[in-house]
């Protein structure tokens, strides 16, 4: 599968659709789902064009790797959820119904998630 340059996450950081950045560093950014499954739904992107989980870690330099994770650490901290808690997910690939082909995490919290 070769990177879309025309999916949703890419038209962001493009700056072709505008939304709220919650957060950003120089390799990832961080806004708010569109369509929250839960009070506190956060999107969590790198900026470079990886599709999903295995070509990130696979292509991605380690300054990227690092940096991403460092952005979804300060997310925990800022809204919290060390203390109560929280879901990280993505999806990769058909069978899992990744919807975007631009790597993804949702950081889901505020509720009680239920089992998976």
């Amino acid at each position: 599968m070769t990177y879309n340059d025309d999916n949703i996450f890419a038209q962001i950081l493009n700056k072709k659709l505008s939304t709220k950045i919650i957060l950003e560093n120089e390799h990832a950014i961080a806004f708010n789902d569109i369509a929250p499954q839960a009070p506190i739904h956060i999107l969590i992107i790198p900026k470079g064009k990886y599709i999903k989980y295995d070509d990130f870690i696979n292509k991605a330099s380690k300054d990227e790797i690092y940096y991403l994770f460092i952005l979804i650490n300060q997310l925990v901290k800022n809204y919290d959820l060390e203390h109560t808690g929280y879901r990280l997910t993505t999806n990769a690939g058909k069978n899992a119904n990744q919807e975007v082909p631009h790597l993804h995490f949702h950081l889901l919290a505020g509720q009680n998630l239920g089992k998976m």
